[in-house]
């Protein structure tokens, strides 16, 4: 397997199984924290819009023009909203309302809460298949950042990586109510992430490692249209909702600042025969 392809791999493993981090913070806490979700969520976005505006679309600018290449942007635009509406969202249930559908289950019997459970569990392993679909063009945009050099596919592999841990939280919380079984639970948010190394090995053999630098140029530009609305349409609306505006927008600004730092510090840092 080619050198690249293996790289791309191990990054898409990396956001993938975020999503089992996800799940820990689920069944190692009683009450997880929506706050901290929320903060996290606010900056992976300012990740995922630092890549997308100053690094994505403007080497895309740099390299085929800005009429091409907001073409390709706007493309990537479109191309996620049309998966966006037939992708399931996935919620974070609050935990006071998990223990009052507890509570309610005891009052109105046990067949009441078994066909609650029932209800839950279906809506988590709805949420599952939707993630996954979620995931798999996240793979494949790691597989054409790490075609462009190393640095493209690290950074969007931290984005996507702290992105896909609230992911594993609306798998699982649903799944560990319904169950109440912590492997159930773990397991279901950790297959969703396969969906993100499953999409580098596809995409591998749908495009040749030496794809034309143009093209090349223009699907990366595409990809910052995707993970440009990718974040405005279900990161920031989440972070919003669990952190309250002025933290989120704090949230945002600090993973944009934290995310200019690494693409310097990768810059000076990796050796010179490594592409950037």
């Amino acid at each position: 397997m080619d050198s690249q392809v293996l790289v791309a791999l191990a990054l898409s493993l990396v956001g993938g199984l975020s999503t089992s981090l996800g799940a820990l913070f689920v069944i190692l806490n009683e009450a997880p924290n929506l706050k901290m979700l929320g903060l996290l969520q606010g900056f992976a976005a300012g990740l995922m819009l630092s890549i997308s505006f100053l690094d994505l679309a403007h080497n895309a600018i740099n390299s085929i023009g800005f009429l091409k290449a907001n073409l390709w942007f706007f493309g990537g635009v479109i191309f996620f909203a049309i998966i966006a509406n037939f992708i399931p969202e996935p919620s974070l249930a609050p935990s006071s309302d998990v223990k009052s559908k507890k509570k309610g289950g005891d009052e109105g019997g046990k067949d009441t809460l078994k066909k609650h459970r029932r209800q839950v569990l279906f809506s988590g392993i709805v949420t599952a298949i939707g993630i996954s679909l979620h995931n798999f063009p996240e793979g494949m945009a790691v597989f054409l950042g790490s075609m462009k050099g190393l640095r493209v596919g690290v950074n969007l592999a931290l984005a996507i990586a702290l992105h896909n841990i609230p992911e594993g939280v609306a798998v699982a919380l649903p799944v560990y109510f319904a169950t109440q079984s912590k492997w159930q639970a773990f397991k279901l948010a950790t297959l969703s992430g396969f969906a993100e190394p499953l999409g580098v090995i596809i995409v591998a053999y749908l495009f040749p490692s030496s794809l034309n630098p143009e093209i090349l140029e223009g699907l990366l530009g595409a990809v910052g249209g995707v993970m440009a609305f990718l974040t405005l349409h279900e990161m920031l609306p989440l972070a919003f909702d669990y952190a309250g505006q002025k933290q989120a927008i704090k949230a945002v600004f600090l993973g944009m600042a934290f995310m200019s730092a690494s693409l310097y510090f990768l810059e000076i840092s990796l050796p010179a025969e490594m592409s950037l």
